[in-house]
């Protein structure tokens, strides 16, 4: 990280260009949570505002689907306020421009309530409150559908599918890919991986809808009222469009899928033989991600070794052998 890009002053500079005021009348506080990109609390503008800046674009430090990925986030964040009443916030400014602070940043405002991972005190009552109102707001999200499969954003960072099973194809390779080359996985274990997808791939052969994913909801992503109200839906930069299934087993590995969930969201998760193929490929999915970020970013060979292990035990349920 370069800090001196990153300094209140630089950040004063670029927002005040995008918000039409002066540079000294603005203050910022870092927002502690959110663990990918740099995130402030702007006050000055008239209104509490958020300003959330990419981290540098390096390649090799990214996932795939994680280059440029912020660029997709005004036309997704317009997309669901225009279309459902999920608690997303409107982005006031966007700057992909790379002249003022040389990294993507976006403003926009600031919602109310706080995350739920600070709610420690929370009673179940206004927990389940929480729960329900996110799979209230997945119901709705998941109903806004496109035309193709995958990644489909102005980042493009793989080549979209005109069904799900192609464009997960493409998007396994990609993220095995990545994971082979941080030495995550040997170019033995990165080919079974792709074998074993290959042999289940019949299991993924249905006519889903390519539905609107967030993919990253987790306790600080979700914004609470001091009475469970759900108040605020955040950071939607790993968004996809696809099968609602991976949604649920990201949702299954942050520990919101509970049944205060379910009953907010109004239907039941699939669980005939195909369907839990699906969803330990998915689950697959979201834990290898891991391997490389703890590799990369992490700097913790431990961790990312243990990342491998719980993910080669997983394929073992599917029969992979090494």
């Amino acid at each position: 990280m370069n800090n001196k890009i990153l300094s209140t002053e630089r950040l004063a500079a670029a927002a005040a260009v995008q918000l039409d005021v002066a540079p000294e009348t603005l203050s910022f506080s870092r927002c502690t949570t959110g663990k990918y990109n740099s995130t402030w609390f702007v006050a000055g503008a008239g209104r509490p505002l958020v300003m959330r800046v990419a981290p540098p674009d390096i390649r090799e430090r990214n996932l795939f689907y994680e280059h440029g990925m912020m660029r997709q986030e005004p036309g997704i964040h317009s997309t669901i306020r225009r279309n459902t009443d999920a608690p997303v916030p409107a982005i006031i400014a966007a700057d992909f421009s790379r002249g003022l602070l040389e990294r993507d940043f976006l403003l926009m405002e600031r919602m109310p309530g706080a995350p739920l991972s600070e709610a420690g005190g929370m009673s179940r009552r206004k927990l389940d409150r929480v729960l329900g109102g996110v799979g209230e707001a997945l119901r709705d999200v998941h109903a806004i559908h496109a035309g193709r499969y995958g990644y489909i954003g102005e980042h493009e960072p793989a080549p979209s599918g005109g069904n799900w099973t192609g464009a997960f194809v493409v998007m396994w390779d990609f993220l095995l890919r990545d994971i082979e080359h941080c030495g995550g996985y040997s170019s033995t274990e990165a080919g079974s991986m792709r074998a074993l997808l290959d042999k289940h791939l019949d299991k993924f052969t249905r006519k889903e809808p390519a539905s609107l994913l967030h993919m990253d909801v987790w306790a600080q992503n979700i914004l609470a009222g001091p009475g469970g109200e759900l108040l605020g839906l955040l950071d939607w930069d790993r968004a996809l469009w696809g099968d609602v299934e991976i949604e649920f087993a990201v949702l299954d590995y942050c520990g919101i899928s509970e049944p205060a969930f379910w009953e907010g969201y109004g239907s039941r998760r699939e669980n005939d033989s195909a369907a839990r193929v699906r969803q330990l490929f998915y689950l697959l999915y979201e834990l290898q991600k891991y391997i490389f970020i703890r590799t990369v970013r992490g700097g913790n060979p431990a961790l990312a070794d243990n990342y491998r292990n719980q993910s080669l035990q997983l394929a073992g349920q599917l029969g992979l052998k090494l």
